[in-house]
């Protein structure tokens, strides 16, 4: 237990001479509790002994500590944002930082106003932003101001230094195609969410590549676009309603969309899975108990705000993180919304 630590050392090193991971050395720094006592002592030990670590710890931090953590979601009205928050709570809740949250309404201006809040105000440990419009920007400030910060589910592309956190969105939509194709489906729609953001070009090229790989022509006519919202959902499934050829399923961006495909299909007397097969995309809590209920991908939403507030309090504590870029995985959801197509049992 001698060995010395140079001041060149880090938590790296800490971990390797007393003999533990890397998680484990910054959980005996952030006072956790679920280490056990012999491994605190040791790991305790070699933090003394360097004289360096719990140092390097507060320098980490480009200010005194506030015990802040920051994090902008576009709106309260989506079961999404809910989840991820939901995930972000609960690692905090065994830290001693507490949750600042703000909402932008998906809007720019918001978003622009939340950033000049932060940067006047100075008291903020660090940052999780969730599908930021101006994220180029954002990203560029807070790093110039030593902001530590994690993107999640962002919009566009990221530099590789950027924290971020995702899904396999690609995987999702491809899983999604997948599975209206063994049921005996051909004409497909999708309706994305707004066609700037990340994960709708991911979904759609899912599906596009599904499509092709199954030798079906992709149809410009049933591939729409809009809000992650209800409304679009209802108006795109009407909008696809009124086609010469209607689809037999629809593929959507996400499960608002689909209780809005829901709402238009009660709204003209047609019934779901019989008259038109539905996805949605999510598994937020409320697709469960639909009526039918919702056969949906999966994002781990909860997951990815444990695993992007995890990545934070590394980059707080000035820890390395072991990638930058972390996608958890999508998987689909079975339930009753859709059935197996046969002609003349659907309205096609």
């Amino acid at each position: 237990m001698k060995q010395a630590v140079s001041k060149r050392g880090t938590i790296t090193s800490i971990a390797s001479i007393a003999g533990v991971s890397i998680p484990t050395v910054s959980r005996v720094l952030h006072n956790h509790p679920d280490v056990a006592p012999e491994t605190r002592k040791r790991v305790e030990l070699v933090i003394e002994e360097s004289g360096f670590i719990r140092n390097r710890v507060k320098q980490g931090l480009r200010r005194k500590s506030s015990g802040i953590v920051d994090m902008l979601i576009p709106d309260l009205n989506n079961p999404y944002s809910i989840e991820i928050v939901r995930g972000v709570e609960e690692v905090l809740s065994r830290t001693n930082l507490r949750l600042a949250l703000s909402v932008t309404q998906d809007t720019l201006q918001l978003e622009q106003r939340w950033l000049t809040k932060i940067l006047n105000s100075e008291a903020t440990d660090g940052a999780i932003l969730v599908l930021l419009h101006g994220q180029q920007q954002c990203f560029d400030t807070l790093s110039k101001h030593k902001i530590p910060f994690v993107a999640i589910d962002q919009r566009g592309d990221l530099g590789l230094d950027v924290p971020s956190v995702g899904t396999t969105n690609w995987f999702g939509g491809r899983l999604a195609t997948e599975h209206l194709i063994s049921l005996g489906h051909r004409r497909i729609a999708i309706i994305t969410g707004p066609p700037s953001i990340r994960c709708s070009q991911d979904r759609l090229a899912g599906y596009r590549a599904t499509l092709d790989d199954a030798c079906i022509p992709v149809d410009p006519a049933l591939i729409r676009s809009g809000a992650f919202v209800q409304e679009t959902g209802y108006d795109q499934a009407c909008a696809l309603l009124e086609l010469p050829e209607p689809p037999t399923a629809i593929f959507t961006g996400n499960d608002m969309q689909a209780m809005g495909v829901y709402s238009a299909f009660r709204a003209r007397g047609l019934r779901i899975p019989h008259d038109m097969s539905v996805i949605g995309f999510d598994d937020v809590p409320i697709a469960s108990i639909l009526s039918p209920s919702l056969t949906t991908v999966r994002q781990p939403l909860m997951e990815m705000g444990r695993v992007g507030t995890t990545m934070l309090l590394r980059l707080i504590a000035g820890e390395p993180l072991d990638s930058t870029r972390v996608e958890l995985t999508t998987t689909l959801c079975v339930r009753a919304s859709c059935m197996r197509y046969h002609s003349g049992t659907q309205i096609c």
